[in-house]
């Protein structure tokens, strides 16, 4: 039996009663990973949130998503249906074959574009309502990551050829930034809605001690593009100025092992933690203790962690890249690092002004009124209101 507290309770009512607006509809959700996985992130939280609010309108839901070794195959969790299969480059070519052989047991497809889609358009039937998920344009991950042959072909799949399959499709992308990348960059011909990310609301914590020692966090995934040892290099490059500054290192991913050589290289094994993978509470309250929440991303869809952070009153330091900008409100919530500037000195210049009490707590206020505008109960409300309008555009396949 599924008990659904807080924000889904009364909604979950309805659904006994089956009277929620997608009572009866049948939804799969295609996303390339889903949140137990080692290299989950932020995309499968916004698609599992996604998905247990639809649950709670009276759709069934269906998460279908690659599978890591050691994880059984099909399972059922806070009622949402798991199918999992394939390594991260057969899901491309699992995933579709599975929903063509059961293409006609759905009303409404939800298709994450991670870079490469799963083509839904292609396999189920035209009155079907695909929905197109796209975070960010994955052209300079692909660039980074990739041989240059292989990235060309990423790069042919995310905008010409997806431009063509989706264009008909509805897309929802979750920040502005995102937007104007898929228009500007992709020449998206489909419409394109944004519904940014919810957050999770947890007890404000205990203000910290006048003239502690400033702690910085990074929570997320350790890969690459995150550029995580930027922030572990911070403990020594403001050591001369904050003597007591400590580093939290939170989360897990390929780069932890290298993470790890790079703070013993740098003698910064004092004043550098890395936590590997914590727990939520665990996690919150590292964020709650800190003093500044930093990324160094190169590029994201928005940054889930900032509103977390902020929901805690904590404001971010990050790059001045697309996603980010729409996350931190600079001056206000945070503060980005624009051109010709460096990581540290903005750090730097953060924690001055974060030294002053009165600062301190206007900044803390500003966060945690921008962090209530973004809950997982609106954006699925948003989804929802738009799943049913894509029902009704395709002349009642759902009645």
């Amino acid at each position: 039996m599924v008990v659904f507290t807080g924000e889904h309770a009364e909604q979950a009512q309805a659904v006994v009663r089956g009277d929620g607006p997608l009572a009866g509809v049948r939804i799969a959700m295609l996303n390339f990973r889903e949140p137990r996985q080692t290299t989950a992130g932020g995309a499968e939280e916004y698609a599992w949130q996604v998905s247990r609010h639809l649950l709670t309108q009276g759709a069934s839901v269906v998460f279908v998503t690659g599978r890591q070794r050691g994880q059984r195959r099909a399972e059922t969790r806070e009622g949402i249906a798991l199918r999992r299969m394939g390594n991260p480059y057969l899901v491309y070519l699992l995933v579709p074959l599975w929903l063509l052989l059961r293409r006609r047991r759905f009303d409404a497809v939800i298709d994450t574009m991670n870079g490469i889609p799963f083509f839904a358009p292609l396999v189920v039937p035209r009155r079907t309502p695909v929905v197109c998920l796209v975070h960010h344009v994955h052209d300079r991950q692909f660039a980074a990551f990739l041989p240059r042959w292989l990235a060309a072909i990423g790069c042919f799949v995310e905008g010409p050829l997806a431009r063509l399959v989706y264009r008909r499709c509805m897309t929802v992308t979750v920040s502005e930034s995102s937007r104007r990348e898929l228009i500007g960059k992709l020449r998206w011909l489909g419409p394109i809605v944004v519904v940014p990310n919810g957050c999770a609301h947890p007890e404000p914590p205990p203000p910290r001690e006048p003239g502690a020692d400033p702690v910085i966090v990074y929570a997320g995934r350790l890969v690459g593009h995150k550029r995580i040892d930027r922030v572990v290099d911070l403990a020594g490059e403001l050591s001369g100025m904050w003597p007591g500054l400590t580093v939290h290192i939170a989360g897990r991913g390929p780069e932890s092992g290298s993470l790890a050589a790079h703070v013993a290289a740098g003698g910064l094994a004092d004043r550098v933690h890395l936590h590997g993978f914590v727990p939520e509470a665990r996690k919150v309250a590292l964020l709650a203790g800190a003093t500044l929440n930093v990324t160094a991303s190169e590029f994201e869809g928005w940054g889930l962690t900032v509103i977390e952070a902020a929901a805690l009153g904590v404001p971010t330091v990050a790059y001045d890249v697309a996603g980010l900008r729409d996350s931190v409100r600079h001056g206000v919530t945070g503060w980005l690092v624009g051109d010709g500037e460096s990581l540290a000195d903005v750090t730097g210049r953060a924690l001055k002004e974060l030294a002053d009490p009165r600062r301190r707590a206007e900044v803390a206020k500003a966060c945690r009124a921008w962090a209530k505008e973004f809950t997982w109960s609106r954006t699925g409300a948003n989804m929802t209101e738009l799943i049913v309008a894509e029902l009704q555009d395709r002349g009642g396949a759902h009645q």
